[in-house]
């Protein structure tokens, strides 16, 4: 057991996807894998661990932002020795060409979060990138399915309501979209030597004020939660 994560050891897979949303993990647990098991609800931040495909994957609910996944991926692989970390969120498309239901992912992540100055000190500007296995696996599978995806920066922002931050000149430099949490998890993998890669849908628009609907944002999902499976299942151990 960790502070924040009540589950017995060898009940957590080496292989997790971590949605922030608590119901989103319940609906991944209940929708996608087979021989389930709730391992956590301590502040109803579910955990599931089941089988996908033979494979042996947990899902584990992390809350919204740098903060709260930093509890969760520092639990996760210093207490129950997690070794691959998949984020299946939801961010705001930043860049013109990115469009809604659009699925991102993060190839390193900008911040302005002070989460890099307070571990590295003045004068170290450490870039948190994700694992490259993962990202071109994740890669492949959504270009196989036929899904629009994009491969790049984004913005982990500290703040959601954030109005002081330049956001223009950040898409001026290619940035594609902005989240809360992916600086923070790629942050914590490189400290405990793991691998860890964010998968996103773009769910609004910053620059066109647009949004999914309920049922849109549902059926995008999906396919984003779909590589995130497929994903941890490539290097996921074997269930048996």
């Amino acid at each position: 057991m960790s502070i924040h994560i009540n589950a017995p050891a060898g009940s957590i897979a080496d292989t997790v996807l971590l949605p922030g949303d608590p119901l989103r993990a319940k609906y991944m647990a209940e929708n996608y894998l087979q021989d389930v098991t709730l391992y956590n609800s301590v502040r109803d931040a579910f955990g599931y661990t089941g089988t996908y495909k033979g494979k042996r994957i947990s899902v584990q609910a992390t809350g919204m932002g740098i903060p709260s996944i930093s509890i969760y991926a520092t639990e996760l692989m210093r207490d129950y020795g997690v070794q691959n970390l998949i984020r299946t969120g939801t961010c705001g498309g930043m860049a013109d060409r990115v469009q809604l239901r659009d699925i991102v992912l993060g190839q390193a992540s900008s911040t302005d979060s002070s989460i890099i100055a307070n571990t590295f000190g003045p004068g170290v500007y450490f870039a948190p990138t994700g694992d490259f296995e993962l990202l071109t696996t994740a890669a492949g599978i959504a270009k196989d399915a036929g899904y629009r995806t994009l491969v790049g920066n984004v913005l982990g922002e500290d703040r959601f309501y954030n109005d002081e931050l330049d956001k223009q000149k950040l898409m001026d430099y290619g940035v594609l979209a902005t989240e809360m949490e992916t600086p923070a998890l790629y942050l914590l993998a490189a400290k405990y030597h793991r691998r860890a890669l964010a998968i996103m849908t773009v769910s609004d628009h910053l620059g066109r004020d647009e949004h999914l609907s309920a049922d849109e944002r549902q059926l995008t999902l999906d396919d984003m939660l779909t590589i995130g499976f497929e994903t941890a299942a490539t290097v996921a151990k074997s269930a048996e």
